[in-house]
């Protein structure tokens, strides 16, 4: 009866998990399957591609122009990630300590941006920005300034994008960590002599770490891939590697490089955030 009972937990269980699988594989692993193969391929004149063993395709990535490129995408979406959790941080633990019955309706606008596109969200940032924008004109009135200056088309201003954009991915997590959060335990630090900043940093903090990690994860790995932002509010002075790939697909109809730029990119995300989860937990951990 026990074996019948396992085996047919098991067949419902594969059932249920088939249709993801399969999803999964023809969405997922099969374009990725390709992206690594047209990577050693070698790109026509005119636009194609002939598969084959071509490392150069990944040599060329260590151009100093494209090794330019690449560093300038890590700084980004590291200072994105950073900036985040700088702000991000101290909002989810007010929401949760501090917000109360508007907790729900605070969580709930932090929300909000999700229900607008990315691209009208960075148009916004566009009309802000410009020479005749709201931040222009309020600096004139308030005398700050005397005429327009430039503020778009920086990586200031791709940078406030990207945060606009991304804050409510490090919210969020840092939201769910917090809320768990055993409030006893704050009581217990401070009952012990223990000062609000020595809790903070010895208590609250550690625990909180995953909705750390996670939501330093849902940002970087984005940021690091993005290219409408950086279009809109960088222009061509802001060149990132998402926007790269995009020209070697699109225009360049270089597939067989924009691949070995998709598959370095994701490397090195893929060795980077396994370096902060392995770095960064462990040292928490011991510090708990």
């Amino acid at each position: 009866m026990g074996e019948r009972t396992g085996r047919g937990w098991t067949l419902g269980l594969g059932g249920l998990l088939t249709p993801v699988t399969i999803w999964l594989g023809l969405f997922f692993l099969v374009p990725l399957l390709l992206i690594l193969a047209y990577s050693f391929g070698t790109s026509g004149v005119y636009g194609g591609i002939t598969l084959g063993f071509n490392p150069g395709n990944y040599l060329k990535v260590f151009d100093p122009l494209y090794l330019e490129i690449i560093v300038r995408t890590l700084v980004i979406a590291v200072t994105n990630t950073l900036l985040c959790l700088l702000l991000g941080y101290p909002l989810a633990y007010f929401i949760v300590f501090k917000g109360g019955s508007w907790k729900n309706i605070l969580i709930l606008l932090v929300m909000v941006p999700f229900w607008t596109s990315l691209l009208l969200r960075a148009y916004a940032w566009v009309v802000i920005l410009s020479g005749n924008g709201i931040a222009n004109r309020t600096l004139q009135f308030l005398g700050i300034t005397d005429e327009p200056i430039t503020l778009i088309f920086t990586p200031q201003a791709v940078t406030m994008g990207m945060v606009y954009s991304y804050l409510p991915f490090m919210v969020l997590p840092l939201y769910a960590a917090l809320e768990k959060f055993d409030i006893s335990l704050k009581e217990a630090a401070q009952d012990l002599g223990a000062s609000r900043w020595h809790t903070f940093w010895r208590v609250t903090f550690p625990l909180s770490m995953p909705g750390v990690i996670a939501g330093s994860i849902l940002v970087f790995i984005p940021s690091a891939g993005e290219f409408v932002i950086p279009d809109l509010l960088g222009g061509s002075r802001i060149v990132m590697t998402g926007n790269l790939i995009r020209t070697q697909f699109l225009q360049a109809r270089d597939w067989a490089f924009g691949s070995a730029l998709s598959v370095m990119l994701a490397i090195l995300l893929l060795g980077a955030i396994m370096f902060y989860v392995r770095k960064v937990g462990a040292e928490k951990l011991e510090g708990v």
